[in-house]
């Protein structure tokens, strides 16, 4: 299946004029997902249109419940997905204590282990050391069968396949190694593609496609935004949602530990990645000013019009949006479904995106020069001054 085409260019938002695609990119993070769905929920108030979706992990859910609802009705569904994920444990009271907090955080953890996620996954009977070998009851400690019957009554897989919105997923060939994207451009897709993209070690089992076994793309890369980049056809605005944050306060307990390590190796990835590709843009950059200052006789030379093309690309505008977690949220926090913290990791996100959306003339500017470059307008309280 070939490539959709673009869309027509489409009105500016006030303050803030739209490049013919917008892409939202959604990493991995469990239960920090909900971030992502106060991103969707806010983008949606604030009129701008999503073309192209991609996620990993609890990206990829995300993902396909934007890519496969209309409009209106991809927070109610979104409201649906979170609030059964969240109904394993009531909501009470928490005393406004960050050592009170940690330990209900940590406890409601505890009890998501034991128990499992409504709509997600639930603990198998029988411990995986028992189970048949090379079934799936032997690789996990965790069935998903929940999340397939979840992800085909949210998600209308006609619309994802069919529709005006791209979904691309990640996920991680367990024979060989290699990272895969599934995408509706190339594609059909159905629940599995996104099970494959979730299906996080030893906790959740690996899926089945094709007579090819997957595993969490996050295991290789938690952010895909490479796969963006790389078949990017038209100047583009993209949404990075990170649940990860890369700069922290210094760790004073084991648990700030198990927590700080996780933020490294995630975040680490999605930096790096981000990093190669804009300094690779700023290369093919300086390639395009100066073979456009080359007399009309040296630009016909063949290797001249090979580096030509090798540099030519679209224009790019990268805004991070960033979880930066509550002083109580430790190493559990990437598995804590409890209803209090997924709205108020929902607030958050929704709040991220009012604080870019007020500094959007920053943004705005770019798109009209047809620059590429990344912003990051969310406050930092851990970034180091000076």
């Amino acid at each position: 299946m070939a490539e959709a085409d673009p869309r027509p260019r489409r009105a500016a938002l006030p303050g803030l004029p739209l490049p013919d695609c917008v892409a939202l990119v959604l990493q991995g993070g469990g239960a920090l997902g909900s971030y992502q769905a106060g991103v969707i929920e806010r983008l949606g108030e604030a009129g701008v249109e999503i073309d192209w979706v991609a996620g990993i992990s609890i990206g990829a859910i995300n993902a396909a419940i934007v890519a496969g609802n209309p409009p209106a009705a991809r927070v109610e569904r979104l409201r649906q997905f979170w609030n059964q994920a969240g109904g394993v444990l009531p909501w009470f009271p928490i005393l406004p204590d960050d050592q009170v907090r940690e330990w209900v955080h940590e406890w409601s953890a505890g009890v998501v282990l034991a128990t499992g996620v409504p709509g997600f996954f639930r603990p198998r009977m029988l411990a995986p050391q028992f189970a048949s070998p090379g079934t799936p009851a032997a690789l996990s400690y965790y069935d998903t069968t929940p999340l397939r019957e979840t992800l085909d009554t949210l998600v209308d897989w006609d619309l994802v396949n069919g529709g005006p919105v791209r979904l691309s997923v990640g996920a991680v060939d367990i024979e060989s190694g290699n990272f895969v994207y599934f995408d509706s451009a190339r594609e059909r897709l159905d629940a599995r593609h996104v099970m494959a993209s979730g299906a996080l070690p030893p906790g959740l089992p690996p899926v089945e496609i094709d007579g090819r076994w997957y595993w969490d793309g996050g295991l290789v890369s938690n952010t895909p935004l490479t796969h963006i980049l790389d078949h990017q056809r038209d100047p583009m605005l993209v949404f990075q949602v990170d649940l990860f944050a890369a700069e922290a306060t210094m760790p004073r307990t084991i648990g700030d530990v198990v927590a700080r390590e996780k933020e490294i190796r995630f975040s680490s990835r999605t930096r790096q990645v981000s990093a190669e590709r804009l300094h690779l843009r700023q290369e093919r950059e300086l390639i395009r000013r100066l073979v456009a200052r080359l007399p009309a006789d040296l630009r016909d030379d063949a290797d001249v019009r090979a580096l030509e093309a090798l540099a030519d690309e679209h224009p790019l505008s990268l805004v991070h949006l960033i979880y930066r977690a509550n002083a109580w949220e430790g190493g559990a926090r990437d598995y804590e479904f409890s209803a209090r913290a997924m709205e108020e990791h929902w607030a958050a996100g929704r709040a991220a995106i009012a604080e870019t959306m007020a500094n959007a003339q920053v943004v705005a500017a770019n798109i009209v020069d047809g620059r590429t470059a990344a912003f990051d307008l969310t406050p930092n309280p851990h970034k180091r001054q000076g």
